[in-house]
């Protein structure tokens, strides 16, 4: 037994099919399987159920994958120790964001990682939180920023920012004549919401419970941008994260904006990773380039120009022209 074939198991466990595992150990398929079948021989123990067009593994071949992957992700942890022992700036971080955040924060944030280690591979993904989490647990991420609250006593936490929401309503809605509203003000209104999966659905879904606002039926988006082009087309209203509002987004035509008054429903951002990663002392380094990000990011004033926009009857007229 040997680290490759460990590789090769975790790897069909992941894409369930020969070639396709072949394909990501950059090995070919009757190699791939030849070693599998070396490692049931070796373990005395079937591994993979084969079948003609689909490939499962058996019960004992998923707990020795998960084992298989935890070894994998122990060894990986020695030569980040040895990398990091020599140049405790460099080296390969692996960092999970999920798709309402990582667009709209990273413009900010990378060109101060840069500055800040110059030497370090950041490799990004985004993916929604639970995938995040799971591939934390597994060892293919060494760190995720995520909306808090976590509850994963395996996770270090380490707290970077609050996020304000806005309300985007479309400009010919009442709420356009307004310049701030409270958190009941959106009692009996309908919001457009992501689809299951994504962190800001819960998120909005709590700010509704706390306003006695509702989910509006037939129509859940698949990402951010779907949202606010519905908010443009006069579909519904709906709550973005402040992020979402500043440059280089460009501004939305046809969208009012709206902070509020009280309660500032909000989202808060922390970095994450396991505690028992080699890698926590430069992590943390890493999240105070996060946590120092200018405090104007995540202020709820709106851009002037936009803020002075007219809304009375002409201006309607030539938003409806467009």
């Amino acid at each position: 037994m040997n680290l490759r074939d460990l590789r090769y198991l975790v790897a069909l466990a992941d894409h369930r099919h020969f070639g396709r595992a072949a394909a990501a150990c950059f090995v070919s398929q009757p190699t791939l399987s030849t070693q599998i079948k070396k490692l049931e021989e070796e373990l005395d123990v079937t591994l993979v159920e084969r079948a003609p067009r689909r490939v499962m593994l058996t019960p004992a071949g998923r707990d020795i994958a998960e084992r298989a992957r935890r070894i994998l992700s122990d060894v990986e942890q020695l030569h980040e120790i040895a990398r990091r022992t020599r140049d405790p700036e460099a080296g390969t971080v692996r960092l999970g964001l999920f798709p309402t955040l990582g667009p709209y924060l990273l413009p900010h944030a990378v060109p101060r990682i840069r500055k800040r280690f110059p030497r370090l591979e950041l490799l990004l993904v985004e993916e929604k939180t639970e995938t995040i989490l799971r591939q934390l647990r597994e060892g293919r991420l060494d760190a995720g920023i995520l909306a808090l609250p976590l509850h994963d006593d395996q996770l270090h936490v380490e707290p970077l920012f609050e996020e304000p929401f806005l309300l985007a309503v479309p400009e010919t809605h009442p709420f356009a004549r307004r310049e701030s509203l409270s958190l009941k003000d959106l009692a009996n209104e309908s919001l457009l919401l992501l689809e299951d999966g994504h962190c800001l659905r819960d998120q909005a879904l709590d700010v509704c419970h706390l306003s006695g606002a509702e989910e509006k039926t037939g129509f859940r988006a698949t990402s951010l941008e779907t949202l606010r082009q519905m908010v443009a087309a006069n579909v519904g209203i709906t709550l973005l994260p402040t992020l979402a509002i500043k440059p280089p987004v460009p501004q939305s035509e046809n969208i009012h904006l709206l902070p509020f008054r009280d309660s500032r429903p909000s989202r808060q951002i922390a970095m994450v990773w396991r505690k028992s990663s080699a890698m926590g002392e430069f992590l943390v380094k890493l999240a105070e380039v996060f946590r120092t990000l200018p405090a104007e990011l995540f202020s709820i004033d709106l851009p002037p120009a936009r803020a002075r926009r007219p809304r009375g009857p002409d201006r309607r007229a030539r938003t409806g022209a467009h």
